[in-house]
C-alpha cells in the first residue's frame, strides 16, 4: 500500500510548506533527482492538502503546482474561508479526488460546479458547507459591464446542476446552501448516500429522503423548520445511526415543538440510533418525569432509569445526546455516554466539541458558559477546555462572537491558578491563537481580551518565540492617535515588559520597528491632553528600557524631539515622581553614549539636571539619575563643557552635596543588567565627582542587594578596578574609603557563600 504524504498549508509561521509522511518522518532526501528550476516536484505518493488554521495566503500560481497528477497525486483537500477561488479548483481538475471539503469558501461561484464534474468518477466525500455563492453565476458573462455599474452582482441562480455521474458519492454536506436551489432534483441522481447534511436548508417536502432509507446512516437537518410530515419521513430511515434535528433557538421562531410522541417514535422506529441531537428545541413537559418520581441515588445512564420518559425504551445508552439549551439537559438521569448541554462543565465542553466546526453561533454561547465556569468556579478539565477554545478560535478567526468569547475564556484559563497544569507547547499554542486574533480582528473587545491574556505569560521569556510579531502587533494597536484607553494602557505595559529583560539586538530590532517613535507620539498626545496617567508613565518607562545600552535607540529619541518632550513633561507635571524617575533613567542611558552627549550640553539642559540633584522625588532615584547624567557629561572633561552657565565647578559642587545627602543603605527602584557604564567612570582622574558617584552606586548596590549584584561586580571585573582606583592620587579620600568598604563587603560575601554548604 502506498503511503500518503500530507502537505500542510501554513502549518506554522515560519515553516511554510513541508512534506511529511503519515508516520511523521520528514522526506527530504530519498535519492530523487532535483527538479528543474522554478518547477516543483513531489514524490508520486498520495498527497493531502490541508488548510491549517493560520495566516497562510497562497500565491496565485500555488494550486498549479498540483495540476499534474504524475508529480503530485492529490486524494484529499480540506480548505476553509476565502483561501480557494474558482481558478484554484480548475487548476487541479485532473486529480482523482476522493475527499473534497470546502468550508465557507464564499469566493467560489458556479464555475466551480463545472469543475466538480471533473471529480465525479472518484469523489466519495464532498462538503460545500457555507459556500453560499457556488450556485450563482454571472448573468451574460463579459457582456454586462454597463449594467454591473448599476447592479454590481449581476448574478443568477443556477438551477440545472445535479449530481448526475457522481456514482461513488456517499458523504455529502450542503449545509447553509443558498435558498432557492432545488434540493430534491439536485440530489436525485445519488443512489447510495450514507451521510447527508442539509443544515439551514428549508424544504416543506422531505419525502425525497426516503430514496436512501436503506443506506442513510447519518442525517443532519440543523435549523430546518420541521413539521409532522418531516417526522413521518425521518422515522422511515431505519438505518440511521446519527440524527441531528437541533436548532439555534435565537435565529428565528419555530412553530414545531418536540413532544413525548415524537421522541417515542424515534426510539421505536430508529433501532440503530446511536447519536441524537435535539438541542435548542422547545420540549413539552410531558417528556420528562417529575422530580419526585426520579430514582434516588447516583446519576445513571441506564435507559431504564432515564429521567426522559421516551428514552426508557432504548435498548442501550446513546453514544451522544445533544440537549444544549433545552430543559432536558438539567435532568438527573440521562441515558447517554456524552451529553451536550449547559448544566455543567462536562456538558458545556461536549457542546463546544460537537458544534465548533459548523455552528459558531452555538459554539460562542457554549464558550461563554465556559468563561463563567473558569471565572466563577474552577475548571476541572483545563487541558481539554484550552484545546477546544484554541480550535474554535482557529476555525472562526473572522467571527466576532467566537473571537470575543474565546479570547475572554483564554484570559481566565491561562491565569496563574491553572499555570502548573499547562505545558510549554500548549501555552505557545495559546499565544499563537491570541496573536492570530489580534491580526485578524480589530474589534476593541477582542484586542483588549487578547492583550490581557498575554499579560498572563512570563514576559519576555514565553513570548520570545514570537518576539517580532507580538511587538509589531502591539505597536499597530498603539499607532492610532485615538484608541481605547484600557487597550492603550495594557499594550504599553506589554511593550515595556517586552523590552525590559532582552538583549540589545532585540531592542535595536524593536526600535527599528518604530517603538521609540510610537512611545513619543503617545507621550505627545497625553501632553496635549494635559494628562499624566499610566500610559504616560509606562511610555517613559518603556523608553528607559529600550534605550538601555542601545545607542541607536538613544539617538532616535533625540532625533524625534525627545528632549523637548522631557522638558515639557517636567514643566507640566512637576509633582509626578514616578514620571520624573522614568525620564531621568532614560536620559541616563542617553548620557552613556559619548557621541550623543554634546546634544545634552546646553545651558537649559544642564540647569535642569542640576536642579533635579536636589529632588527628593521617589526617594533618591531622581536625584541619583540626574547625578548619573551629569557624571557622564563631566567625564568628557573641561574642554567639552561648551557653556558659560552654569559653570562646571558649580555643578560639581552640587553633585558632591547631593551624593553626600544620600543614605548608603537606600533600597532602590532600579535594575542593572550590567555595571559597564558605571565601571568606566572608575579608572580616570578627569572628574573625581563622577568617580565618586560610580563608587557610591556600586557600594550601595552590592551592600543592599548582595546576592544579585556581588556576582555581577566580580563577573565584570569591578574588584580590580576598585583596587586600582584606591591607589590613584587624583581620587578623593572619601571615594577611596568607600571603595575599600565595597571591596571588604564583596570579600565578606564571597567567604559567606563559599562556607554556606558546610554551614548547612
Amino acid at each position: 500500500m502506498r503511503r500518503r504524504q500530507r502537505l500542510l498549508l501554513g502549518c506554522s509561521e515560519k515553516e511554510g510548506f513541508r512534506g511529511q509522511s503519515r508516520a511523521g518522518t520528514r522526506k527530504e532526501d530519498e535519492g530523487h533527482c532535483a527538479p528543474p528550476p522554478n518547477q516543483a516536484f513531489f514524490p508520486p505518493r498520495y498527497v493531502e492538502l490541508v488548510n491549517a488554521a493560520c495566516n497562510f495566503e497562497p500565491h496565485d500560481s500555488f494550486f498549479s503546482l498540483f495540476s499534474d497528477p504524475r508529480s503530485t497525486r492529490l486524494t484529499r483537500i480540506h480548505l476553509r474561508e476565502d483561501l480557494v477561488q474558482d481558478q484554484d479548483l480548475e487548476a487541479i481538475r485532473k486529480q482523482d479526488l476522493v475527499e473534497l471539503y470546502l468550508t465557507n469558501c464564499e469566493k467560489l461561484s458556479a464555475k466551480s460546479l463545472q469543475t466538480l464534474r471533473s471529480f465525479s468518477h472518484t469523489l466519495v466525500s464532498l462538503s460545500l458547507f457555507g459556500c453560499a455563492n457556488i450556485f450563482y453565476e454571472e448573468e451574460n458573462p463579459g457582456g454586462c459591464e454597463d449594467e454591473c455599474l448599476v447592479n454590481p452582482t449581476c448574478q443568477v441562480l443556477v438551477k440545472d446542476f445535479t449530481f448526475e455521474g457522481f456514482s461513488r458519492l456517499r458523504f455529502l454536506n450542503l449545509g447553509r446552501m443558498i435558498d432557492g436551489v432545488p434540493v430534491e432534483s439536485l440530489l436525485r441522481p445519488l443512489n447510495s448516500l450514507a451521510t447527508l447534511d442539509l443544515s439551514g436548508i428549508q424544504t416543506s417536502d422531505a419525502a425525497f429522503l426516503t430514496q436512501w432509507k436503506d443506506s442513510l446512516v447519518s442525517l443532519v437537518l440543523y435549523n430546518m423548520d420541521l413539521s409532522d410530515d418531516h417526522i413521518r419521513v425521518i422515522v422511515q430511515l431505519h438505518k440511521l445511526r446519527h440524527l441531528d434535528i437541533s436548532r439555534d433557538r435565537l435565529s428565528s421562531y419555530y412553530k414545531f415543538k418536540l413532544t413525548r410522541k415524537v421522541l417515542s417514535l424515534f426510539v421505536q422506529k430508529l433501532g440503530n440510533l446511536m447519536s441524537l441531537d435535539i438541542s435548542g428545541h422547545m420540549i413539552l413537559e410531558n417528556c420528562s418525569i417529575s422530580k419526585m418520581d426520579e430514582e434516588a441515588g447516583q446519576t445513571s445512564i441506564e435507559p431504564s432509569k432515564s429521567s426522559i420518559m421516551p428514552f426508557r425504551a432504548l435498548k442501550r445508552p446513546l453514544q451522544f445526546l445533544g440537549l444544549f439549551e433545552t430543559s432536558l439537559c438539567r435532568l438527573t438521569h440521562i441515558p447517554a455516554y456524552k451529553v451536550s448541554g449547559d448544566k455543567n462543565e462536562e456538558q458545556v465542553l461536549n457542546a463546544i466539541e460537537a458544534y465548533t466546526e459548523h455552528r459558531p453561533e452555538i459554539t460562542s454561547r457554549a464558550i461563554n458558559l465556559l468563561f463563567d465556569i473558569a471565572r466563577i468556579e474552577r475548571c476541572s478539565q483545563l487541558l481539554r477546555a484550552l484545546k477546544l477554545v484554541i480550535t474554535a478560535l482557529k476555525c472562526h478567526k473572522y467571527d466576532k462572537n467566537i473571537q470575543v468569547t474565546g479570547s475572554a475564556a483564554l484570559f481566565y484559563l491561562t491565569n496563574s491558578e491553572y499555570r502548573s497544569e499547562q505545558s510549554v507547547k500548549l501555552r505557545r499554542q495559546v499565544i499563537q491563537v491570541v496573536l492570530n486574533g489580534m491580526e485578524s480582528y480589530q474589534e476593541v473587545t477582542v484586542q483588549r481580551n487578547c492583550c490581557l491574556t498575554l499579560c498572563n505569560f512570563s514576559i519576555p521569556e514565553e513570548l520570545e518565540f514570537q518576539y517580532r510579531r507580538v511587538n509589531e502587533l502591539l505597536l499597530s494597536i498603539l499607532n492610532p492617535t485615538r484608541q481605547d484607553e484600557s487597550i492603550q494602557r495594557i499594550a504599553v505595559h506589554l511593550c515595556n515588559a517586552l523590552v525590559c529583560q532582552v538583549d540589545n539586538d532585540h531592542k535595536e530590532a524593536v526600535g527599528k520597528m518604530g517603538f521609540v517613535v510610537t512611545m513619543l507620539k503617545l507621550i505627545q498626545k497625553k501632553l496635549l491632553d494635559k494628562i499624566c496617567d499610566q500610559v504616560m508613565e509606562f511610555s517613559w518607562s518603556a523608553l528607559w528600557n529600550i534605550t538601555d545600552e542601545t545607542p541607536d535607540n538613544c539617538e532616535m529619541f533625540l532625533n524625534f524631539n525627545g528632549m523637548k518632550l522631557f522638558l515639557d513633561c517636567l514643566k507640566e507635571f512637576p509633582e509626578k515622581q514616578e514620571l520624573h524617575r522614568n525620564m531621568l533613567g532614560l536620559l541616563g542611558n542617553v548620557a552613556e553614549v559619548k557621541e550623543l552627549r554634546p546634544q545634552l550640553m546646553t545651558s537649559q539642559f544642564i540647569s535642569v539636571f542640576s536642579n533635579l540633584l536636589e529632588s527628593k522625588a521617589d526617594g533618591i532615584e531622581v536625584s541619583y539619575n540626574a547625578c548619573g547624567v551629569l557624571s557622564h557629561i563631566m567625564f568628557d572633561g573641561p574642554e567639552a563643557w561648551g557653556i558659560c552657565e552654569p559653570q562646571r565647578e558649580e555643578v560639581e559642587e552640587r553633585m558632591w552635596a547631593a551624593i553626600q545627602s544620600w543614605d548608603i543603605n537606600s533600597r532602590r527602584n532600579i535594575n542593572y543588567r550590567s555595571f559597564e557604564p558605571i565601571l568606566r567612570l572608575l579608572p580616570q582622574g578627569i572628574s573625581p565627582v563622577s568617580q565618586h558617584w560610580a563608587t557610591w552606586a556600586l557600594y550601595n548596590l552590592v551592600s543592599v542587594y548582595p546576592d544579585k549584584y556581588c556576582p555581577l561586580l566580580i563577573k565584570e571585573g569591578g574588584m580590580p578596578l576598585l583596587r586600582d582606583m584606591i591607589k590613584m592620587a587624583t581620587a578623593r579620600q572619601e571615594t577611596k574609603e568607600m571603595a575599600r568598604d565595597a571591596r571588604r563587603f564583596e570579600k565578606h560575601w564571597l567567604r559567606l557563600t563559599r562556607n554556606l554548604p558546610q554551614a548547612l
